[in-house]
């Protein structure tokens, strides 16, 4: 097997209108059309899709609630940390620094979905 690029991650939730604000406006990606029958939304980033399902069962329980980055997570690279924390922090979302120390935050979707933010 030869694996030649990544597609897509599939994320749960469970209100999409809430998920929406949080994906679309929040964080500002591009949403796609979908073909599919079931409630979701799709976005794309540089050729990698976002797919958000609805579930009832989709709340995200931390593992490692100390550190958000040992968590299952998804990452995306930003062009400036500080802006993005600033509107994080603006739209009253949860963020917290990479411990590591390297230009990264985490932050939670509604649903409490890890993701995180690395500067580019």
């Amino acid at each position: 097997m030869q694996v030649t690029r990544c597609l897509h991650a599939a994320i749960l939730v469970s209100d999409l209108e809430r998920a929406e604000c949080f994906y679309g406006m929040v964080l500002g990606l591009a949403k796609v059309d979908r073909s599919l029958r079931f409630p979701g939304i799709w976005y794309e980033v540089d050729g990698f899709q976002i797919h958000l399902i609805t579930s009832p069962f989709s709340r995200a329980d931390l593992q490692d609630p100390e550190k958000w980055g040992r968590n299952r997570h998804i990452a995306f690279s930003v062009a400036n940390l500080e802006a993005a924390k600033e509107r994080l922090l603006a739209h009253h979302c949860p963020v917290q620094m990479s411990a590591s120390g390297r230009a990264a935050l985490f932050t939670q979707d509604p649903d409490g979905n890890v993701i995180e933010l690395s500067e580019a």
